[in-house]
Parts: C-alpha cells; structure tokens; sequence
C-alpha cells in the first residue's frame, strides 16, 4: 500500500505524542513470544486498567490483512482516519446519521485522548473503532519492535479509555507501514490488521469531483474505501461522501464493516 499522508500532520502528531511514548516506555506492559517448533504465533499482553474487566481478555483474530466487507460481494466499508477532530468529526458523524451509513473511525491515540465525548459519540452512533498507533507515524515498519509495541497498545489504551470501554475492533498502520510483528501483535489484542482498497486521496486535497471520480474508476477494485476527518480542511472529504454515498446505493452496493 503507498504511503500517502503529508509529513507536516505527522510531525504535529509525533510532538504531542513525545511526553506520551517516554510515559509509555516506562508504563506499558508487554511480552512478544514466538514458539516455531509449535507452529504459534507472536502473543503479546498488555496491562489495560482503564478497561472493564471483562475488556482485559480478547481473542485473538487473524493477522493477515483485511480487504473484504462483511456485506459481502456487493458490500462497501467506509473508513474514515486520523481523528477525532473537534471541527470535522461532529460533520462526517451527521453526513453518516442522515444517510443511513455506518463506518470504521481509525483513530490516532493523542487525538482520542483529547477528544474522549467525540470517541464517545462514534460508538454512540454504532459507528466501529480502529487503532491507529500513538502518533502516526508512517516509518513504522523500520522501527522496532518495542516501539511498534508501544504506539499500537498505549493508542489502544487511550482509545478503550476514551471510549468508556469500547475496544477498538481493527488496527490500521500510518501509511499502509505494516509488519509481520504488528500485524501479529494487533490480531493477538483483538484487532484485524485493515488496510484498503480505494484511495480517495482527501487528505491531499485534489478536488471533489476528482475523488468522486476516484471512488466510481476503483470501487471495482474492492470495498474498502479510505477517507480523513483530521489533519486539515476536510470540507472536500465531506462534499465527496454526499455525492459519493447516494451513488453507491444507486449501483446495488450496501455499507457495512470490515471483517474480522
């Protein structure tokens, strides 16, 4: 998957994440093993208090990465990344109320924790909630393994906490930068590692009628369709999805959820 996100969100991002990833190295608790004789795969624990006790134990899902829509041929999933924005958000959550579509929220962790009554208002709606690390960072795949661990569970952490216990369902990587390790450390807290079919490219900005046009050309491609709620103007993601959505019910498609 290309990376496609500007550098100037993630490099606000890694800043207000700073004070959180040297809290984190001291905090979080993990263990990552491997038995290859046995044939397991990397199991990994993180403490979670802010959690309900019955939040602390999660199965485990499968770790490749999920394409497909619970709705199935003809189903589509409507992702929406980077938030919660305190400006954006409230609108995409009422263009979704008023057309009848559920979506998955990926969130970034400092965002989450700052705006806990938006991450609210997402489950609130029967909206599902995805893991998008700490600080959104798109070199995650060249750092280690311990840093991976920490931007994934710590913006776990936040996202259960704001929330009010709702875990976050998926794990989606800054950029498409997976690996096999968080890949497999996501599936083992409960969260299928997502990824996506159709680029609209918002976060650049290129026009409304170039992303409607985007979403039409690709859809074919598969169902999962990538949009933003942070990270700057929004104001074409949100002209795009009012066109975008009735189209997609015009053509037989139907709005589901990733599966997981």
């Amino acid at each position: 998957m290309a990376r496609h996100k500007g550098r100037g969100w993630n490099g606000r991002l890694l800043a207000a994440a700073l004070g959180v990833t040297v809290v984190a190295a001291a905090t979080s608790v993990w263990t990552a093993q491997a038995d290859t004789a046995g044939g397991r795969q990397p199991q990994a624990r993180v403490s979670v208090p802010d959690a309900r006790p019955q939040e602390r134990t999660v199965a485990k899902v499968a770790a490749d990465i999920a394409h497909a829509s619970d709705r199935g041929a003809r189903g589509v999933n409507i992702t929406i990344d980077d938030g919660p924005d305190p400006v954006w958000t409230p609108q995409v959550l009422q263009l979704l109320k008023d057309s009848g579509v559920k979506a998955t929220f990926c969130m970034v962790g400092t965002q989450a924790q700052a705006h806990p009554d938006l991450v609210k208002a997402v489950v609130a709606d029967g909206h599902r909630l995805c893991d998008h690390t700490v600080s959104h960072d798109t070199t995650m795949d060249t750092r280690s393994e311990a840093y991976q661990s920490q931007q994934i569970l710590d913006a776990e952490r936040m996202i259960i906490k704001a929330s009010g216990g709702v875990r976050p369902q998926y794990y989606r990587a800054p950029g498409g930068a997976f690996t096999p390790y968080s890949r497999q450390l996501a599936a083992s807290r409960g969260m299928r590692p997502l990824g996506w079919n159709v680029d609209t490219k918002d976060f650049e900005r290129p026009g409304v009628d170039t992303m409607v046009a985007t979403v039409k050309r690709e859809i074919s491609n598969g169902p999962t369709v990538l949009f933003h709620d942070a990270g700057g103007d929004r104001s074409q993601t949100l002209a795009a999805l009012r066109e975008i959505l009735p189209w997609l019910k015009q053509q037989g498609y139907s709005f589901g959820f990733p599966v997981r």
